[in-house]
């Protein structure tokens, strides 16, 4: 089986040579993020450095992960952060992450390279984040005993692991040292197939929320925009959501305000949405002041790393991609107690399922469900607070895992 896993990284790395070859540009930077990777690695990493590696394949993952970086460094400040990503939608935003004392991309999982790697690193204790199972790497790890722990695992049935053929799969799980899980179901199928070396913890990510309600950044021009106002925070919003978010606007009779913080902010992208939204007024954040927002609705957010801060301002909130892939992340919506509207395909996501049987998120199917579930909650004031309640109760009644990682960590960290 390791030819075949091995045959398979070698057909991906084919893929991106011949992505970035067409001109895809997150393939080009996939590849130019990883030249001279072990030579620098040489430079920045001294022999007599104690390091704990951090992993993430994303943004995303980076934030759930991010609870734990920062209480590590605060507990140990001693240890040297390495925080690598597989992809350039992380690195390129968090490379300069400041609690990280190295910041590169991680190399293709070879078995040359996770032997130099790990050679040149030599971690204390390494955490990969959520979905990063890279056999060589971890098989390396293993041969050379050092800790390795996976944080904010969910485990399916559907997954290979479980699968008739993932026999060699579950040995690799084998190999870790210890996998920390969100879920009752993860936990359970751990145990179904005798890989007791797990614990159910939770999701990181509710600390981390849970500290942006009470120190996120302040926005004075967002502030201004929205005072007096009743408020639609729309984040991490595609195409799809936003045929939807112009409907509600052309249906409302009610005057409300919207701030759409799109997933794509380039520039094509944003004029696209200020003509939609032009007989609304509109203006985007990078221009936005004091005194240019008296005759505008709708307020573009065109940078990336403000969103989280933003929802605090909403009335309602609105979470993007459930009319594609699937939901982006909602616990930042409702850390602040306010209630969260989404698309259909968010079945893979525990939070969405729990908010909807809590009532603090709703789920619509179009445009006139959005309709329906905003007015509703506007003229509605008990349904709106009870459900704002649920929001907020349901991030505090989650939080904690990191306290619970970091016990485990001890064990192998020296003050």
């Amino acid at each position: 089986m390791w030819l075949v896993y091995n045959f398979f990284i070698f057909l991906y790395k084919k893929t991106i040579s011949l992505a970035a070859f067409f001109g895809n540009d997150k393939a080009k930077k996939w590849l130019k993020g990883r030249e001279d990777v072990f030579s620098k690695l040489k430079s920045a990493i001294r022999e007599e450095d104690k390091t704990i590696w951090f992993h993430c394949a994303s943004l995303g993952e980076f934030e759930q992960g991010r609870p734990l970086i920062e209480t590590i460094k605060k507990s140990y400040p001693e240890y040297k952060i390495l925080l690598t990503f597989f992809s350039p939608s992380g690195y390129e935003v968090r490379k300069d992450y400041p609690l990280a004392d190295h910041v590169f991309y991680l190399p293709a999982d070879t078995k040359k390279n996770a032997r130099k790697f790990v050679e040149i690193v030599q971690p204390r204790l390494v955490f990969f984040i959520k979905y990063e199972f890279w056999f060589n790497y971890m098989n390396e790890l293993y041969k050379r005993k050092i800790p390795y722990f996976m944080v904010s695992v969910i485990f399916r049935p559907s997954q290979h692991f479980f699968r008739i053929w993932g026999s060699w799969s579950r040995r690799q799980l084998r190999k870790i040292t210890y996998l920390f899980v969100q879920d009752e179901q993860s936990l359970e199928l751990l145990d179904r197939f005798k890989l007791y070396h797990a614990d159910l913890i939770g999701d990181t990510r509710f600390d981390r929320v849970a500290e942006l309600a009470d120190f996120g950044k302040e926005f004075p021009v967002i502030e201004r925009f929205t005072q007096n106002m009743s408020v639609l925070v729309a984040g991490s919003t595609w195409p799809a959501d936003e045929e939807k978010l112009l409907a509600l606007m052309q249906k409302l009779e009610e005057d409300i305000k919207l701030v759409i913080a799109p997933h794509q902010v380039g520039e094509e992208h944003i004029e696209q949405l200020k003509k939609s939204f032009g007989k609304f007024g509109v203006e985007v954040f990078s221009k936005a002041t004091q005194s240019n927002l008296d005759d505008v609705r709708v307020l573009l957010i065109d940078s990336i790393g403000a969103l989280s801060y933003l929802y605090r301002y909403a009335t309602v909130t609105y979470i993007g991609g459930g009319f594609g892939a699937g939901i982006h992340n909602l616990l930042e919506a409702a850390t602040y107690g306010k209630p969260v509207i989404f698309g259909p395909n968010h079945e893979k996501f525990r939070e969405a399922l729990d908010l909807i049987e809590n009532g603090g998120g709703f789920t619509v199917n179009n445009a006139d469900e959005l309709l329906s579930i905003y007015r509703k909650l506007l003229t509605d004031r008990v349904k709106y607070d009870e459900s704002a309640a649920t929001a907020k109760d349901y991030v505090v009644s989650h939080t904690g895992a990191t306290q619970k990682i970091l016990e485990k960590a001890k064990e192998y960290l020296t003050a």
